[in-house]
């Protein structure tokens, strides 16, 4: 009998053992945070001129990879370099014509009653960089986190378009966009919910562009939700 008692506490013991050593595997040292992102903002026209205005919501959409590369032992402090696309829609009172091939007229529209949409949009290709905060550990998924950092964007697609009661304008390809963008970003949040910010510090518009006898310096600034996953 007691020697029974004594294997069972022995068989028991192995497999405990053996229990934490397949725990302890799965411990990942070398855990990595917050690979896949995708967000959705506000696109906010900044520096227009006084008589271009908003109408409407402007929206933003992006997704991407990000390679997480954390610099300490505890893993919590790093940077994030990754590809990702955006897509953004811009309503506003800036019609822009095609003239001709490759030139463009821009101009205010005053009567906001006289056409029921007017917009542009864009869509790039990104390289996010961002120096990444935060108090995960390999076992926590539910962590504050602050990334800041940088965005290069590439435009590879854009087009307006203009409807009113009498016609439908359409075009592509507008040269005097520019075709790389990029900004300072910021992300601050817990667990699921995170704040994002981008603002640009290049116009959306190339130098030839003329409003008002200046160059257009209008700039993007995205405001809303980030969401990342392993």
């Amino acid at each position: 009998m007691k020697t029974s008692i004594l294997i069972f506490f022995l068989i028991t013991i192995s497999l405990c053992s053996f229990s934490q050593e397949e725990d302890t595997k799965i411990v990942d040292s070398l855990y990595k945070e917050d690979q896949f992102y995708a967000g959705i903002t506000y696109n906010i026209l900044g520096k227009r001129p006084s008589n271009l205005s908003q109408s409407g919501f402007s929206l933003g959409f992006h997704l991407g990879f990000i390679k997480d590369i954390p610099f300490n032992k505890n893993r919590n402090i790093g940077i994030g370099i990754g590809l990702g696309y955006s897509a953004n829609s811009f309503n506003q009172n800036l019609q822009i014509t095609k003239v001709s091939s490759g030139v463009y007229n821009y101009s205010i529209l005053e009567d906001a009653n006289a056409y029921s949409r007017n917009k542009f949009s864009e869509h790039l290709i990104e390289l996010p960089i961002e120096f990444r905060w935060r108090t995960s550990n390999a076992t926590k998924y539910d962590f504050w986190r602050i990334y800041t950092g940088f965005k290069i964007g590439y435009v590879i697609a854009n087009t307006s378009k203009y409807i009113d009661s009498s016609e439908s304008l359409k075009n592509s390809g507008i040269s005097s966009l520019n075709e790389f963008q990029y900004g300072l970003t910021f992300c601050a949040g817990y667990n699921t919910w995170n704040f994002y910010v981008y603002y640009a510090l290049n116009p959306i518009f190339s130098n030839e562009v003329i409003i008002n006898e200046q160059p257009l310096d209008m700039n993007a600034i995205k405001i809303g939700l980030m969401f990342y996953i392993l």
